[in-house]
Formats: C-alpha cells, sequence, structure tokens
C-alpha cells in the first residue's frame, strides 16, 4: 500500500459555491421521483494525493466534469476503488450515516489492494460531512428514501508505465435515492452462472474495485436473460462454493432457527449489511453461522425444507429476500417464490436493520453518525 505521509494535515475543507445550483422548485421535483443513480446533488467533494504533499486541497466546488488527460492511468489499468453508503432523514429533520467508519476502513482495505494511498478514516468522515452539509436540502424525507453517496479514488496521473500512479484523485458525489421497493419488499429470482467467476485465489474480490463489477456484468446480462434479477457467483477453483452475488451478499435461514452466511474467503466483499445482520440476528436471538456453503447444500436445503429462507443484502436494498434460484437444467424455490414477498426472519431483520437507519430504533450499537 502506498501510505499518505505520516505529516498529511488535519481535515479541512474549502467551499465553493455553485452558481448554477438547481432552484428549490426545480430539486423539488427530482426529490419527488428521485430513481438511482440518475440525478446528483449541486456539490462535489474533491482532494488530491502526492507523495511529497500527502492528502491536501481538500475542498467541496460545483458539480460538474472532471478534465483527464488521455493518458490518465485509471484509463488504462483500472487502479480505481470506491464505496457506497447513504445518508438518512429522521424524523426530526436532521441526517445521519450508517456505521461510516466502517466504510472508511474499507476504503483504506482496497486501498491497499489496489496499490494506492490511505485517506485517514477522518478525512473519509470529513468529506462525506462537507458535501452533505452543503448539499442537505438534496437528502429526500420519503419513506426508506435516502440520500446515497459514492466516495471514490483513482489513479490520475498521466502517465503509460505499470507502476503505482504517483497522483491521485479522491472525490464525493451524491445522488438522492427512491425506495428500492416502492410497492412493498418482493423476492428476487437468482441465476446461477456455470461460466464465469467473480474472483479468484489472491484477487480482488475482497476489495470495492471497479473490475470486479464490470467483471460481474457479461454473466449479468446472462441472467437477465433468463428472468433474474441477479448472478450468483461460486468459487473459481472449485466452482462449488457459493462465494456471492454480483454486488450483494448472502444469506440462508434454517429450519432450526440459526443463519448462515458464506465466511469471507478473500475473493468475497466484506459486505458492511452483512456484517450488521450479524449482529442485528444475534440480538434478535438467532445463531448466525459464518462457514462454506456448497451449491448443492443450497439446492438440497430448499427442497427438502433444511432452509427455509434466502436472502442478500447489500447498501442499495438493505435486505432483499429470494424466490427461485435457477440454473441451466433446473431451479429451486422458497416459499418467498409463491407470492413474492418476504420470509418471517428475513423481514424481521430487514426491519429491525432499516428502523435503525431511520432513527425509529435504538441505536444499541453506536453504528449511527449525525451529519447535519
Amino acid at each position: 500500500m502506498t501510505d499518505s505521509p505520516s505529516g498529511t494535515a488535519p481535515f479541512r475543507s474549502s467551499f465553493t459555491q455553485n452558481a448554477a445550483a438547481r432552484t428549490d422548485a426545480e430539486r423539488a421535483a427530482i426529490l419527488a421521483d428521485p430513481g438511482f443513480g440518475v440525478n446528483f446533488t449541486d456539490h462535489m467533494f474533491l482532494t488530491e494525493w502526492t507523495p511529497a504533499e500527502g492528502w491536501h486541497d481538500a475542498r467541496v466546488v460545483p458539480y460538474g466534469p472532471l478534465l483527464l488527460d488521455p493518458a490518465t492511468a485509471v484509463l488504462h489499468y483500472a487502479q480505481e476503488i470506491f464505496e457506497g453508503l447513504k445518508a438518512y432523514r429522521h424524523a426530526d429533520g436532521s441526517v445521519w450515516a450508517f456505521r461510516i467508519e466502517a466504510n472508511a476502513e474499507r476504503l483504506q482495505r482496497s486501498a491497499h489492494r489496489l496499490a494506492l494511498p490511505a485517506l485517514p478514516v477522518e478525512w473519509f468522515t470529513g468529506s462525506v460531512q462537507a458535501l452533505v452539509t452543503a448539499d442537505e436540502a438534496w437528502v429526500p424525507s420519503g419513506e426508506e428514501t435516502s440520500l446515497y453517496l459514492r466516495p471514490f479514488m483513482f489513479a490520475s496521473e498521466a502517465f503509460l508505465g505499470v507502476r503505482p500512479s504517483k497522483h491521485v484523485t479522491y472525490s464525493v458525489i451524491a445522488s438522492p435515492a427512491g425506495a428500492y421497493f416502492p410497492g412493498g419488499v418482493t423476492a428476487v429470482d437468482l441465476w446461477l452462472s456455470s461460466t464465469y467467476s467473480r474472483a479468484g485465489a489472491g484477487g480482488t474480490g475482497a476489495a470495492k474495485c471497479g473490475g470486479n463489477y464490470a467483471a460481474s456484468l457479461l454473466p449479468q446480462a446472462e441472467a437477465a436473460e433468463q428472468g433474474c434479477a441477479q448472478v450468483v457467483f461460486l468459487d473459481a477453483t472449485e466452482q462449488r462454493w457459493i462465494e456471492e452475488l454480483g454486488g450483494m451478499n448472502l444469506y440462508f435461514v434454517q429450519s432450526d432457527g440459526s443463519i448462515v452466511t458464506p465466511e469471507l474467503s478473500g475473493s468475497i466483499l466484506e459486505g458492511i449489511t452483512r456484517d450488521s445482520i450479524m449482529t442485528i440476528a444475534g440480538d434478535l436471538g438467532h445463531q448466525v453461522v459464518e462457514r462454506r456453503v456448497s451449491i448443492d447444500e443450497w439446492r438440497e436445503g430448499v427442497a427438502d425444507g433444511t432452509i427455509t429462507e434466502v436472502f442478500a443484502c447489500g447498501t442499495a436494498a438493505v435486505v432483499t429476500p429470494v424466490g427461485r434460484l435457477k440454473w441451466d437444467g433446473g431451479e429451486v424455490a422458497t416459499e418467498a417464490a409463491a407470492d413474492g414477498t418476504s420470509g418471517k426472519v428475513t423481514a424481521e431483520i430487514r426491519s429491525a436493520l432499516v428502523d435503525v437507519q431511520y432513527g425509529r430504533a435504538e441505536d444499541r450499537h453506536g453504528w449511527m453518525t449525525r451529519l447535519a
């Protein structure tokens, strides 16, 4: 990892007002139906890193295009990482983030794997707070709406040599997000990929980098052709052990009330929602087990009732019930597939987690940070 020098200054940022900011009426029209990832706020956060200066020139500026040289390293060697988190409007009008330090620490782990400089946790939390403060009016207040925040870091030096970049840019942009399930939580069908792997041993599977998602797009298109919302990836070596979806982790509810999730293998992204669910499920009285889960166990367990519910989890959808698992030549379906709704345990866990995020339940684990 390329570490920031010890002399990196405490976080301070400047602010430049966007003279072309949307009017109240324009913003209200967007917030009435924001979609996901298609509308962006009036400002963005930027800072740079060099070996000599460390992280410097932190600033909130008008949202707009980035000017890149054609030889910019990220365009050729994909030295890039990102994070995803949300700002939630509580009933009293305040705005909060969920486990922001965990996102900051995961960005550091991703940076290490991609030979990028570590952004101090203080700079990560400061960057998010600075942008949310500037664009607080963009945080929606509807049921299960939020302001999605996308911190990202990339190699911005103009050169064509294969080595870590000596100039790095970090930015945060924000996009208002509507409810993921506007008509109520519904079960999704999954397609089992027998051709492609998301990541392999020693690869970048545990890092949150764009290349992992690019590798998932072709099998994701295959899943869509089969009428499925997501693709299930198995390990690259044996094609036997369940890893994760293209962008979500998996959980299996057992008939004895315990809950199993595939153990981290070095090629599975350590989801923050995944980790939170382990704690919440324990609070609700469930035994949570991390271990290897084979595809045969999934198929046979659903068929014989050993597995009663399956759900996926991630920042965007929080918790999503799984209905059918399909593959070339067959399928198995949980009870959620019959009516498209969540099983009892899945619904219980989702409700408990969302209630903490929106301030409707006690924050017993100190996960929430006030931003505005």
